[in-house]
């Protein structure tokens, strides 16, 4: 009985240790599961959302509650009428270097933004860069590393970074608005809201987004940047400010612009750059010139998301539907459009080289004659690019006045990128890119000379560092890109270490994106005004950093072509347009010529 009663005992003991080992086991495996089933709960709990489902941050106020929002920890926030007065309205689509955003569908004192915290956000698509509607609020730019997730399980990095909403550039702003509300009462001060894009892994499709961890960091939208395959770009302007124009009221404009490749299908950009206020488009036509203002052929209209015009908010673009239209190489075409409102002013690149044309009242863009266009313009507002269906893509050619074809003849076409054009269209041994001119006069590499906003009468548009993404990486279908600036920075006392740093910049900017980048050495100007002999000095140094390579993937050695090889400091008397700073149409032409084409290819 005894011996009974211990072996139950025992046997009790044992079956209790074996029950309480088990529900530990069972414990333990709940808090401590093996790696694997650790990162899928992991990922389970951090499944990524839809980024308005984050949102924990009122950004926007009614003015006259202005209370309700809090956008930057100390009581301040955006006017919700300076963003209605913007064209920002909630749920607006807004097209911001080449990419679609929404404004946040959001009510004055609703959540309308995520502080960046780590969070992973649904995003899909498949393009070149990631796009950010962002804005910092720590008094100075922040941002940090996040990661994107692809479809076939592959992870790459980023970085982003933003500049801050009442401090940061101007220059680069996607809109200013004139105040900032307050608990205590509205400040006439600008707040600024930024587009900041990121490169993707070519061709792999996005699944999300994981945020950086960036105290001050905001975001409001983020998308992916469709590729723009199967588009090549044949003409493109910059803008160089935002000018008083007109005003126009109920004016119809015709613009004159020459085609570097062509197609079979076509579509227009139309950019309010700089603007504070949206800009309506009434109605668009495309039609070959036969010659001054009178189309080849009845205009045919264009449209945008089906309807005959647009509004394009401040600071955005409107890219038209496509359109089946034979559009021919090395041929002008007439972008004409209506302004049924009144423009006092408008984003304009004011060196056109060309004669376009402004009507009489009235909406004259399907007019085949010129009867109604009564005024000559040679700036070009509003258009920036003009695409066409097909081709191999597009080299950008980013530069100042040489590139913008100061002091070639008026209406001939005859800067160097319409000479590069009329080369690549003659050969067959590299591709017929189309060729995009992105030269401002008086444009530098590393200075504004126009501020960033506002109406101005300095057309010479912010620095190349400035505009390099909107200029540049958003164009069209963008292979190669070449930059020829620097003569402005060293004629007005930036110093040769500074270009070099800039453009230095540039070349990594660039690289980083996947395109190939060549620079262009510096003409001399000796016999200008300010090209002295310390700015020589200057350009020699730049010039012999740029020949040493390393940085840029070719150079092109426009110096060594223009020169006069007896007195290397001047252009050469016959490539000279007189004023010693910029060649005419020969000296033009002889650098196109000069050009490797194969250099052009990645």
């Amino acid at each position: 009985m005894s011996v009974e009663r211990e072996e139950s005992a025992v046997g009790r003991c044992v079956r209790g240790i074996l029950s309480v080992l088990a529900l530990c086991g069972a414990l333990c495996g709940s808090v401590l599961p093996t790696a694997p089933a650790a990162r899928a709960a992991e990922e389970r709990r951090a499944a990524p959302v839809p980024l308005e489902k984050l949102f924990d941050n009122i950004a926007v106020s009614d003015d006259d509650l202005p209370g309700r929002a809090d956008f930057d920890g100390a009581g301040a926030s955006l006017s919700a009428r300076d963003l209605t007065a913007a064209g920002w309205t909630p749920g607006r689509a807004l097209t911001v270097q080449g990419a679609r955003l929404t404004w946040p569908r959001r009510q004055p004192g609703e959540p309308d933004n995520v502080r960046a915290a780590g969070q992973e956000v649904r995003v899909t698509g498949r393009g070149d860069a990631l796009a950010f509607l962002v804005a910092g609020t720590s008094g100075t730019e922040t941002g940090g590393t996040g990661t994107v997730a692809y479809a076939n399980g592959t992870r790459s990095g980023y970085r982003l970074a933003a500049p801050d909403w009442r401090t940061g550039p101007l220059a680069t702003k996607a809109v200013a608005l004139p105040h900032i509300n307050t608990p205590g009462g509205q400040l006439a001060e600008q707040a600024r809201l930024y587009v900041v894009t990121v490169p993707l892994v070519p061709g792999r499709a996005v699944t999300s987004v994981r945020l950086p961890r960036a105290a001050g960091l905001h975001v409001f939208a983020v998308t992916v940047r469709a590729a723009t395959q199967g588009w090549t770009g044949s003409w493109t302007t910059s803008t160089g400010g935002y000018g008083a124009v007109g005003p126009w009221t109920d004016r119809t404009l015709r613009l004159v612009v020459h085609t570097s490749a062509g197609g079979p299908r076509v579509r227009v950009r139309f950019e309010n750059t700089f603007a504070a206020a949206p800009v309506r488009i009434g109605s668009a036509t495309v039609a070959v010139r036969a010659s001054g203002a009178a189309a080849r052929g009845a205009p045919v209209p264009l449209a945008f998301g089906g309807a005959a015009g647009v509004e394009v908010p401040a600071g955005a673009q409107a890219f038209s539907d496509p359109l089946g239209f034979a559009v021919p190489a090395d041929a002008d075409l007439l972008v004409s459009f209506h302004l049924p409102g009144t423009v006092p002013a408008a984003p304009v690149h004011r060196l056109a080289q060309q004669r376009s044309y402004v009507s009489g009242p009235g909406d004259h863009a399907a007019d085949g004659t010129a009867a109604a266009y009564t005024s000559v313009i040679t700036s070009w507002p509003l258009l920036t690019g003009v695409d066409v269906s097909g081709g191999p893509g597009s080299v950008v050619l980013l530069g100042d006045s040489i590139t913008d074809g100061d002091k070639s003849t008026v209406d001939a076409n005859r800067r160097w990128p319409d000479v590069l054009a009329d080369r690549l269209r003659r050969q067959g041994a590299v591709p017929p890119y189309g060729v995009l001119n992105q030269g401002i006069s008086g444009n530098r590499v590393v200075t504004d000379r126009y501020p960033g906003d506002g109406v101005s009468t300095d057309g010479a548009g912010v620095s190349a560092l400035h505009r390099f993404d909107r200029d540049v990486l958003a164009q069209t279908s963008a292979r190669t890109a070449v930059v020829f600036e620097g003569v402005n920075d060293l004629r007005w006392d930036t110093s040769a270490e500074q270009v070099i740093a800039g453009l230095s910049e540039l070349a990594a900017r660039g690289h980083a994106r996947g395109l190939r980048m060549l620079a262009t050495t510096i003409l001399p100007c000796e016999g200008e005004a300010r090209c002295t002999a310390a700015v020589d000095a200057e350009r020699a140094a730049v010039n012999e950093w740029i020949r040493g390579g390393g940085v840029f993937d070719g150079v092109l050695d426009f110096d060594a072509v223009v020169r006069d090889p007896d007195h290397p400091s001047r252009i050469l008397a016959a490539y000279d347009s007189g004023d010693h700073l910029h060649p005419g149409d020969a000296g033009l032409a002889a650098m196109a010529e000069s050009v490797d084409l194969s250099l052009l290819v990645p």
